[in-house]
């Protein structure tokens, strides 16, 4: 999930950024300086810089740099929580996968040093597309590209599950043994760096998915770690995925993690009353005119060597993670620490997302 913004501009997806101030979170004079150096290329003039819209973590912002557009990802201003804005494992994996059928920007540039902008920092290239997040987009699509792009969504998913990664140099990316069971400690870790006030039933929920844990008979995958529409550029004439965004928690894993992430926003999010005016799933999910989730699985199931099976524990994890994702968005609100708007709303979603992971918790598998 990344920092919504001043405006709707995705990579891709608006015009170059005005003159005037630079956006908080990016020195301009430092960047130019770093690129002369590094990215001489990249240095012709001053660059000018626009914060995209967005989710709500990691922060993406839109470069102009002469007549030439490039995309830089940066971690979020404060409250970073260990492991989960790592803009080198973001590179990595974007760079591996560029001559795969997994659609990603092309990366440009990787900086390790935080003296430069504040923080680690990559660029990659702008890609033309469209991100789909809200009603005011989706209602303005037919049936068809809807469902349409329902499918490309699963398909290129299933691309993604079906990459070997030691034939990409993704051998070491992670620890895929006992990846489920490591899940949950992160999370209940992550849990414990953002919990500012009371949050009733999540130890339960964490507790109940550590006792439960199933066999991963799946792992060893790469796994995107927070996969959903609005975290891909498309086209829908014709319909298509032109790249995947938001690396920051890919690894080596179970893919139903993915499932069940995704499921989370699709179903739990995005087909219930929390669907209205939702600042994270507002325009995902049946609501919204897509396919059920079922159909989305189906759909995967067909085109991935993987053996999807029953579910239920891998959303209650989802639940689980994205009230710890929004409570950490909340915490990070509360400091005065995001840029944009719709954080007042973030809070709001902890409690429905443990409750329904409580209540998939009651289920098999």
């Amino acid at each position: 999930m990344t920092d919504p913004a001043v405006d709707a501009v995705r990579p891709g997806t608006g015009s170059a950024p005005p003159a005037g101030s630079p956006p908080r979170g990016l020195d301009l004079d430092r960047l130019a300086g770093y690129l002369a150096t590094h990215r001489p290329d990249l240095a012709d003039g001053p660059p000018r810089a626009r914060l995209i819209a967005g989710g709500k973590s990691n922060l993406t912002y839109l470069l102009a740099i002469g007549d030439r557009e490039v995309v830089l990802r940066r971690p979020p201003l404060g409250h970073v929580l260990a492991t989960a804005h790592d803009m080198a494992r973001e590179h990595r994996v974007i760079s591996a996968l560029v001559p795969t059928g997994v659609p990603v920007p092309t990366p440009l540039l990787f900086c390790p040093d935080p003296a430069v902008i504040g923080a680690p920092f990559y660029l990659m290239e702008r890609v033309d597309g469209v991100v789909y997040r809200d009603r005011a987009q989706t209602d303005r699509l037919s049936a068809g590209q809807r469902r349409d792009l329902a499918t490309a969504m699963m398909d290129t998913l299933a691309t993604l599950h079906s990459v070997p990664p030691a034939e990409v140099g993704l051998a070491d990316f992670g620890r895929p043994e006992g990846f489920l069971a490591r899940q949950v400690r992160r999370w209940a870790g992550q849990l414990e760096s953002s919990r500012s006030r009371p949050l009733p039933g999540v130890d339960e929920l964490r507790d109940r998915l550590a006792a439960t844990v199933p066999e991963g008979a799946n792992e060893g995958r790469i796994v995107h770690g927070d996969y959903r529409l609005d975290n891909l550029l498309a086209t829908v004439e014709p319909v298509a995925v032109r790249a995947v965004l938001d690396w920051e928690m890919a690894t080596l894993g179970d893919p139903l993690a993915d499932l069940g992430l995704l499921l989370t926003y699709w179903d739990v999010l995005g087909d219930s009353d929390l669907a209205a005016g939702n600042p994270v799933a507002d325009g995902l999910g049946p609501r919204a005119g897509f396919p059920t989730g079922a159909e989305l699985i189906e759909r995967y199931a067909g085109r991935a060597d993987v053996d999807v099976g029953p579910l239920h524990w891998h959303v209650a994890l989802g639940c689980f993670k994205l009230a710890v994702i929004c409570e950490g968005i909340h915490y990070r609100h509360a400091l005065g620490q995001t840029l944009g708007g719709g954080f007042d709303r973030i809070g709001d979603l902890v409690a429905p997302l443990v409750a329904h992971g409580l209540a998939a918790t009651g289920g098999h598998g």
